[in-house]
């Protein structure tokens, strides 16, 4: 699809909120539709439609007014309209341009000028992956709008700082701000922001197969306000995201009945590739290729007609999954490397991930194996591009270090007050009882000076125990011996998920005071069962739980500790399960998966500070969790080879992982004696 034409949609909707889309293409390997994630997410963002050939004439009337020398309104909103010119093709000049916004608009006090500039600023930021500066100048943005009581500006801006942590996979956050944005949509009664902010949030609850009912829900309360507002890119927007929730539930002809409904809606608009992907893909599962080929090729073609790379890119992908489905090797290769000629041209990391994915597969099929090696690695190159650790580090180094500074400043200045009064309770005392004898003054001296030292080191024993129950001990000495702590590399440790699978509906039948007792019950027994065994607790995301053996401190035994945790806490809920079910009370089942790999490990947070890791393998762990069963430890292949010696495993064959292709699984039975 052309940025170009899908911009000029949203020439109408001056301040449309980001609709982040859901996966929309075909399996195997699971393809995210992230280019169009972006695509929508910019078209929100901007307010204005950027072209990437934008109208000559559009451009010269507003610079015309910018170079009329006269510092007003005016000269502000020609400025933020011309920054959004430059934001497609040439985000230095847009900031560049953005900045002189801002900086007229503070001498002339247009305080809405300079929300917009700010917000300007940060996507042109955004545009160049920076997130840092994003997130900084966009909440610059949000605090003038607050000022304003601009309710539509701060919905927003809410929403697009929604789309940046929903980016970074901080689902939590996202969440937060999208319901905010809602709230403020409705307090406003703007149904075109109700709808969108909905599908924002669909596309949180979409992310788990758990929450997927709550999912629909919004997507369903989105799709009349679209239709009743006459949206059709909106309402196309809908029922793409409705099909992919039915699709992922094996609801195939559900699915399809909305691919069609979006692609009914999508009639003259530059979006129609993505409809006639999805309704390939929905073929290709049903086993029949031809067809899945067929609307492949009309996407292809329609994507050529619109010079879109991108999405002749995916059409190409698309079409050499199908034919590798089909078992023609030799014409899905052709298609992948044509698509991998095009990915270059335009740096398409996502797009070039999954076509060295079916590279190296379909290769290794023909045989072809230093070819297959070959993709293999440039697999793994991408795998890292994508993964950006340096990112992670600076948004949890740049807050963390700052409220270190502060804290320190806050201690030494509190001292420094108890020094002083101290003083002054001493001359007091002294001149009081002066007449008394030095030897009674001596003694009430030492007497509080060893009161104080006790008050002191109490303190300090809870300072320490405060730090050492958020961070491990040896990153916590780190920390105080250097001021900072590095984030270490570890090239095999074991990663725990659990996950309780009937959450929700327990959750519906307790009071919040009842869960919240509940899950801490459960929580604080996990923290039992794996300081038993040397664990390191990560963190945990509502009803999700984390942790790792093998660090801080490398070692040989993780995987077999963090096994047998697992078998305790698969014990200990299985039994909490039948003391609640003998009280006729709500209960948890508990779903577990393990994995062992390679992971970075640092501190990181923006307002809070955490230790936490990231890699491949935390993301592997996750998928053993929800490809398991309740009650069963689920291991990976990987973990097997390690411990195979000492527990009893049962082979459960390859099972597809979501995003990972098919896995070696195991469910661990016992511990051998």
């Amino acid at each position: 699809m052309g940025f170009n034409n899908l911009f000029s949609f949203f020439l109408t909707k001056l301040f449309a909120v980001p609709i982040p889309q859901k996966n929309l293409y075909f399996h195997p390997p699971k393809y995210c539709f992230y280019t169009l994630n972006r695509i929508l997410v910019f078209c929100a963002i901007f307010l204005i439609p950027l072209f990437a050939n934008a109208d000559d004439r559009a451009i010269d009337s507003l610079k015309t007014v910018v170079k009329s020398g006269i510092d007003d309104t005016t000269k502000v909103n020609a400025l933020n309209s011309l920054c959004k010119k430059y934001l497609g093709n040439n985000p230095q000049e847009a900031i560049k341009i953005a900045t002189e916004a801002k900086e007229l608009a503070e001498k002339t006090g247009f305080q809405k000028g300079k929300a917009y500039a700010l917000k300007n600023i940060g996507i042109a930021y955004y545009t160049q992956g920076k997130y840092i500066e994003t997130l900084d100048y966009w909440q610059q943005s949000e605090v003038v709008f607050k000022s304003l009581n601009d309710k539509v500006g701060v919905a927003n801006i809410l929403s697009n700082i929604g789309v940046l942590y929903f980016d970074q996979g901080d689902n939590t956050k996202a969440l937060e701000l999208y319901l905010e944005a809602l709230k403020l949509a409705e307090e406003t009664k703007d149904t075109l922001r109700i709808a969108t902010s909905c599908i924002n949030i669909g596309a949180v609850y979409f992310d788990k197969p758990a929450t997927h009912d709550k999912a629909r829900q919004y997507y369903l309360r989105a799709l009349p306000l679209s239709e009743n507002n006459g949206d059709n890119d909106l309402t196309g927007t809908v029922a793409v995201n409705l099909g992919e929730i039915y699709l992922e539930n094996n609801q195939d002809d559900s699915a399809l009945y909305y691919f069609e409904k979006s692609l009914k809606a999508y009639e003259g608009s530059p979006n129609i590739p993505y409809s006639l992907t999805a309704i390939g893909k929905v073929w290709a599962k049903k086993g029949d290729y031809d067809k899945a080929i067929g609307y492949q090729q009309q996407a292809y073609e329609t994507a050529t007609k619109l010079e879109s790379k991108n999405d002749i890119t995916i059409s190409l992908i698309g079409l050499a999954q199908s034919f590798e489905k089909k078992g023609d090797s030799q014409q899905a290769q052709e298609y992948y490397l044509k698509a991998e000629e095009i990915a270059k041209e335009f740096r398409a990391t996502l797009r070039l991930k999954e076509i060295y994915e079916g590279l190296s597969t379909i290769y290794a099929e023909l045989s072809d194996f230093g070819k297959a090696f070959k993709y293999q690695q440039l697999l793994i190159n991408i795998k890292d591009t994508i993964y950006n650790i340096d990112v992670d580090k600076k948004l949890g180094t740049l807050q963390f270090g700052f409220d270190i500074q502060k804290k320190e400043g806050e201690i030494n200045l509190l001292t420094k007050d108890k020094e002083i009064k101290e003083q002054e309770i001493k001359r007091q005392k002294i001149v009081r009882n002066g007449f008394i004898g030095g030897f009674a003054v001596v003694l009430l001296f030492a007497a509080i000076f060893l009161r104080q030292r006790n008050r002191i080191s109490k303190e300090k024993q809870r300072s320490e125990e405060l730090l050492l129950n958020i961070l491990p001990s040896e990153t916590a000495e780190e920390l105080k011996a250097t001021g900072a702590a590095k984030a270490k590399s570890f090239d095999n440790i074991s990663v725990l998920f659990t996950d309780f699978k009937n959450f929700t509906r327990a959750s519906e039948l307790l009071s919040a005071e009842e869960l919240v007792k509940e899950i801490n019950y459960c929580y604080s027994e996990f923290d039992r069962i794996i300081t038993k065994y040397g664990i390191e607790k990560i963190k945990t995301i509502g009803d999700a739980y984390m942790c790792a053996g093998g660090l801080p401190v490398a070692n040989t035994t993780h995987p077999f500790d963090v096994v047998k945790a697992g078998l305790e806490m698969v014990a200990f809920i299985e039994a909490n399960k039948q003391e609640r079910i003998a009280k006729g009370q709500p209960y948890f089942e508990l779903r577990l998966g393990i994995h062992s790999g390679p992971v970075v490990a640092g501190i990181v947070g923006i307002k809070k500070f955490a230790y936490d890791i990231w890699g491949d393998t935390v993301n592997t762990a996750s998928r053993m969790e929800s490809s398991g069963e309740t009650g069963k430890v689920n291991i990976s292949g990987t973990t097997y080879e390690l411990i195979k010696d000492r527990f009893k495993c049962t082979y459960r064959g390859k099972i597809q992982a979501k995003n990972k292709g098919e896995i070696d699984m195991y469910f661990v039975e016992a511990e051998l004696t």
